[in-house]
């Protein structure tokens, strides 16, 4: 009964876990905790613990995943709508699909006259920024805001990578604020949670935000700081506020907000999210006018924007006999403005969206607020019949003896970069497949074994119980000449990581052989040499006459690459 959203299958008694780290990043789906009682009051609605569970949530791309009395735990299932990320975001989705108030939701923005003048030309170059004012802050409010702070910094923000955001009690700074470059000996300040002034230095050693996001400005030559008109220091961004002016509470009754980042289009969504969840709560949005040299922009900018829909099409994709007039009453219990024009659909949609690239992504809207429990499955006339891969059946049969052997199942990504491929596992830099405009460095290339992966993951949880015992069965690609259409081939590999105070080579070995025997094959084991691994401690692996992966303890120069501390053994098949 769950709705078609894509979401990782993270298993819930996993023990071991994938720190967001400088090289590891990746979005995940966000969790967080609302008060069902402050979720009714917003919506205008009583909901039972069933209701939430079986639709009301679900309308809102989001699951419930415990309730604890009267917080709910729930997990969005869309990392592309951030307007979802709060209870205030989830009570203004079903307040349409209830029809308590249908349509495109209005904001009024007043001039605050206020500005940000940007001058730092380091990282983070962007600014955006709104003021929200008659705010009543109860523990609910302050809760959510929060929250809200940190997924949309965490996920869309790249753990602070390419995004940042504060949040000032407006009544403790005094405009223009600037957004500078200082140097580390100038910034001085008491940080959020702190009773004694630190220096950058000390911050970014002593301060726990220090320690954990530090590393995204290791490299700069100056800090961005926030600065008030008095010279005050406001935030060292993107690490921490001061605990004077970064300190909202329950007795704030109007705040500052702003965004800095990298793309001034993902800054735009973060404020208008922001904003517009304040403004649920019945804050007066104001704008700012922020000024980048020659440049001047206001912000929020909250004017709807615009697509069309076929109604032809969405019928045609959803499969559904539905008229023009459904279609358009659909889009509007998903707050949409929608009007027909001869053979389209024209909607207007809310600015705090960016996830409206394609017409299918309102299909998709129309879908949800149809209900997808309620299309009727139909089997296609098509004059073939399906069936399983046999490769997929038995990966299934490899991955059910691995996890009767005791091991982990993890599963990471595909797309990782050559440091990691070669320098790290002790290698010369070889051919690999590469992406040609790659967004990031750390993605760059498609991996060509599964080890450095599995090594990777055991640097992330260094600090959990031992032994760690992990499987990985996915995806290799490698370069092949003889594919004339693409030029590379897929392998399937089984790679196996046993980590542990005391663990050698037998182990790994015992556990390879007990794998072949309930496959019902031999293997025989060859003397090699293999700079990821320990002289005399590496062997490959065949089959028959074919060699088909390798077997043996990791080197030491890995484990230091790696920052491992304890010995690895392991081994990597084709399967």
């Amino acid at each position: 009964r769950k709705r078609c959203f894509i979401y990782n299958s993270e298993p819930k008694h996993n023990k071991l876990f994938h720190r967001p780290t400088e090289k590891a990043s990746g979005i995940i789906m966000p969790k967080f905790e609302i008060s069902k009682s402050d979720l009714e009051r917003l919506v205008g609605k009583k909901f039972t613990i069933k209701e939430l569970e079986d639709e009301a949530l679900l309308f809102a791309k989001t699951e419930l995943d415990g309730h604890d009395g009267d917080t709910l735990k729930v997990d969005v299932k869309d990392t592309n709508r951030p307007d979802l990320w709060s209870v205030e975001g989830i009570a203004r989705e079903l307040k349409g699909h209830y029809k308590i108030e249908e349509g495109l939701p209005k904001y009024t923005v007043n001039n605050s006259k206020l500005k940000v003048i940007v001058e730092s030309k380091e990282y983070h170059r962007f600014v955006s920024a709104a003021v929200v004012r008659n705010l009543k802050i109860d523990e609910n409010v302050l809760s959510q805001m929060i929250q809200l702070q940190e997924k949309i910094a965490g996920t869309l923000g790249r753990n602070r990578q390419s995004m940042s955001i504060g949040a000032y009690d407006l009544s403790k700074v005094k405009f223009p604020v600037k957004y500078v470059a200082m140097k580390p000996r100038d910034i001085k300040f008491v940080p959020l949670g702190f009773d004694k002034e630190m220096n950058a230095k000390q911050i970014l050693e002593a301060h726990e935000k220090g320690k954990h996001y530090g590393y995204i400005i290791k490299n700069a030559k100056a800090y961005n700081t926030w600065i008030d008109a008095d010279h005050k220091i406001l935030a060292f961004e993107p690490i921490i506020n001061s605990n004077e002016a970064g300190n909202v509470t329950t007795k704030t009754t109007g705040v500052f907000l702003e965004c800095t980042g990298d793309d001034p289009k993902i800054l735009s969504t973060a404020i208008n999210v922001l904003a517009t969840a304040l403004a649920e709560r019945g804050g007066q949005i104001e704008s700012v006018l922020v000024l980048h040299g020659k440049d001047a922009d206001v912000y929020p900018d909250l004017a709807p924007k615009k697509a069309h829909v076929d109604p032809d099409y969405c019928r045609k994709i959803l499969g559904l006999e539905i008229s023009d007039t459904e279609i358009i009453r659909l889009l509007k219990e998903a707050r949409y403005n929608a009007r027909l024009d001869q053979t389209k659909i024209h909607v207007e949609y809310p600015a705090y969206r960016n996830d409206i690239m394609h017409q299918r992504d309102l299909v998709e809207d129309v879908a949800i607020s149809f209900g997808y429990n309620d299309i009727e499955p139909k089997i296609p006339a098509i004059p073939t019949i399906g069936s399983r891969d046999k490769l997929e059946d038995f990966t299934n049969i490899v991955r059910e003896i691995c996890v009767g052997l005791g091991l982990q199942e993890v599963l990471t990504f595909t797309l990782t970069n050559k440091e990691s491929m070669f320098k790290k596992m002790n290698l010369p830099e070889g051919k690999i497949v590469e992406i040609e405009n790659p967004v990031s460095q750390n993605w760059s290339v498609f991996r060509n074994s599964i080890m450095p992966n599995l090594l990777e993951f055991l640097s992330y949880n260094k600090n959990q119980d031992y032994p760690q015992q992990i499987f990985e069965v996915g995806d290799v690609i490698l370069l092949d000449s003889i594919n004339k259409d693409t030029g590379v081939t897929n392998k399937r590999r089984l790679c196996v990581a046993l980590t542990n105070t005391q663990i050698g080579y037998e182990d790994a070995s015992s556990i390879l052989s007990t794998l072949f025997n309930s496959l019902g094959q031999k293997t025989v084991l060859k003397k090699t040499d293999h700079n990821s691994f320990i002289p005399g401690r590496v062997a490959e692996i065949a089959v028959g006459n074919k060699t088909i992966g390798i077997i043996g303890e990791i080197h030491p120069q890995v484990l230091n690459n790696w920052n491992l501390e304890k010995p690895v053994v392991g081994f990597e098949i084709d399967i």
